[in-house]
């Protein structure tokens, strides 16, 4: 799960839904609350260890925090590459996230019927969404803390959706590099602290993975709780508004590979568009094929 939420367009909602486990982790999370987590804080007084020992049972603890470091170092290790990827060779990165987006979006839609007008407004406004905000939205959102609470909140809300990548949320608000490039900093300056190295890069880009960290705990139980309240009131319109998002986001990489080839004192070429385009069919035939192989497009009857 934390390989594919590490790239956008592959959900790890879905590698979930493949693996088998995405009904218990839905109900996991879903079974936190205000009282089991109170129970759980109040389980250091001896008369209340019994209860809290049965809210941890409750919401599944180990398997969660199990997941959870499976999650973290797929992330950090994936993400590296990843980041690296896009400072060196932006048209082939970017090109790959292309065709890893532009597939998702055709395999979703075959599972989404947008037949009348409510589900057609939804399509409509899920698709302007996320095409506007994917322009200029790092130069309008900046990267600022409280945006980085927004982006953790937003984006672990995708990621326990099947098909809705949580890293491509990232991208369509300007926010993938940014975060890609501060956990690897983050990560650095862990490793050259334990060898002796300065702190200061540790506090720095802790800060920050912090925040993110932060925002996503709060929007695993706030935003995710919404998504799933609109698609129990509407799920067709929902969902429609949720692949037509991803088909909006479609702009982000294209725009994206601009402002990186820019930065290195080049611009778009013949060259380059075909390079491009030979990543985007290689990251399209990826998810073709494991969606032939696992049959993911499940996403109406998974959420």
């Amino acid at each position: 799960m934390g390989a594919a939420d590490a790239v956008p367009g592959v959900s790890g909602g879905t590698i979930a839904l493949i693996t088998g486990i995405y009904e218990r982790l839905i109900s996991a999370i879903t079974a936190v609350s205000i009282d089991r987590i109170r129970d759980v804080l109040l389980g250091v007084l001896p008369d209340r260890r019994q209860r809290a020992y049965e809210a941890l049972r409750a919401v599944d603890t180990v398997f969660l925090i199990v997941l959870g470091l499976g999650i973290a170092s797929a992330i950090v290790t994936v993400t590296r590459v990843v980041h690296a990827g896009i400072q060196s060779m932006p048209v082939l990165t970017f090109g790959f996230f292309f065709g890893l987006i532009a597939a998702s979006a055709w395999v979703l839609f075959s599972e989404v019927s947008v037949d009348t007008p409510p589900r057609m407004a939804a399509a409509v406004a899920g698709f302007a969404v996320a095409f506007v905000v994917s322009g200029r939205a790092a130069a309008t959102l900046g990267q600022s803390l409280p945006v980085t609470v927004l982006a953790g909140a937003v984006a672990v809300s995708a990621m326990i959706l099947p098909g809705i990548s949580g890293s491509l949320i990232l991208v369509i608000l300007g926010q993938y590099e940014y975060m890609t490039g501060t956990l690897s900093s983050f990560v650095d300056g862990l490793l050259a602290l334990v060898t002796g190295g300065p702190v200061d890069p540790v506090r720095e880009h802790g800060v920050v993975v912090v925040a993110f960290v932060g925002g996503a705990v709060v929007g695993l139980f706030t935003v995710a709780h919404a998504v799933r309240f609109a698609l129990d009131r509407a799920r067709t319109a929902t969902l429609a508004f949720l692949v037509a998002l991803i088909v909006g986001a479609l702009r982000a990489p294209v725009v994206r590979t601009g402002e990186q080839l820019a930065d290195l004192g080049r611009t778009w070429t013949p060259t380059a568009i075909a390079l491009f385009a030979g990543a985007a069919v290689v990251g399209a035939v990826f998810v073709l094929l494991l969606e032939r192989y696992t049959g993911i497009a499940e996403m109406d009857e998974a959420v």
